[in-house]
């Protein structure tokens, strides 16, 4: 479970530096990121996620948040949009 805390703020952390909106998907729910009550609630290893980022650091944010979450090994794909 550390490890998923580590995740978890790495994730919430590496988001709070961009102003695009950054949005995880996983299965009917949307949780906001920037919020690691959010992300304690919903981010689990085996599960796949979807990422949605709007705004103007966009691009900037898809890269970073692609490799923050391929560095804890969480299955994710990035939405186009």
């Amino acid at each position: 479970m550390s490890s998923n805390n580590a995740a978890i703020v790495d994730i919430a952390q590496t988001a709070g530096q961009f102003n695009s909106s950054i949005v995880l998907q996983a299965d009917n729910k949307y949780i906001d990121v920037k919020s690691i009550l959010g992300l304690f609630t919903t981010l689990v290893s085996s599960q796949s996620y979807e990422l949605h980022v709007h705004g103007a650091d966009a691009e900037e944010a898809k890269k970073a948040m692609t490799e923050v979450f391929a560095k804890h090994g969480l299955k994710f794909t990035v939405v186009a949009e």
